[in-house]
């Protein structure tokens, strides 16, 4: 259950990124961050294998080549996935199961493994080499990620995962009531003060029907009679 909220967060933060906004100038910067993939899957689902490398804003200028590898278990490394300009299967178990999931600029390089089997745990290896573009000089970066993925026949129910997802709800639903509540006490807080300034109004009034046209004017606000100020 909560490996299913972490997929609708991923992909409603694409890229692993948050956006922040700073007011009152309202510029807003997106923050790369490094989310480490899932390590579990259920056989005949999309597993999505994450594998971000974020950049500095002054390094966006880059040649990056993607390669994945997938070792089974007492196996050797073999090469599946090979991004380099275009997308491209390699020869392997796998081919015509992968998808790219990466991004424009190329910090979110993930892939997927569609139709997964049991046969596919192991180990992927996710090797990012990238090649800044300066003006002085070309430094070459290279990164790798590992991710041990287990593939289960079923759903298994952890304990610990439910609490978290029902802790997760209830924690919502309270922040949901909570504003309700807010918002419904600074309605009627409103809405008292707008007829506590009726009710001055018509009783100012009132009280100046009391009171003839003259050219004096009582602490009221009212004009007093003309004889009132002889």
């Amino acid at each position: 259950m909560v490996g299913s909220l972490r997929a609708h967060i991923f992909s409603a933060f694409k890229l692993g990124c948050i956006i922040s906004c700073h007011y009152p100038v309202g510029i807003c910067s997106s923050v790369c961050v490094e989310v480490p993939s899932e390590t579990e899957a259920v056989q005949g689902s999309r597993m999505k294998l994450m594998c971000i490398s974020c950049m500095k804003r002054e390094e966006v200028l880059a040649n990056t080549i993607v390669k994945w590898f997938y070792k089974p278990e007492g196996g050797q490394d073999v090469a599946i996935y090979e991004f380099n300009n275009e997308k491209r299967e390699l020869e392997s178990p796998f081919q015509g199961r992968l998808e790219w999931n990466g991004s424009a600029d190329m910090q979110d390089v993930s892939i997927s493994v569609l139709n997964i089997s049991l046969n596919d745990s192991g180990i992927y290896t996710c090797n990012v080499t990238r090649e800044f573009l300066f003006e002085t000089h070309r430094p070459i970066f290279t990164s790798s990620t590992l991710i041990h993925l287990t593939v289960m026949k079923d759903a298994g129910r952890d304990l610990t995962a439910l609490i978290s997802a029902i802790m997760m709800y209830i924690l919502l639903v309270f922040l949901t009531l909570w504003l309700l509540i807010e918002m419904v006490y600074c309605y009627r807080k409103v809405s008292k003060a707008e007829e506590a300034t009726q009710e001055n109004a018509k009783k100012r009034k009132l009280n100046c029907r009391g009171w003839g046209r003259g050219k004096g004017r009582s602490s009221s606000g009212c004009y007093t009679s003309g004889l009132a100020n002889l």
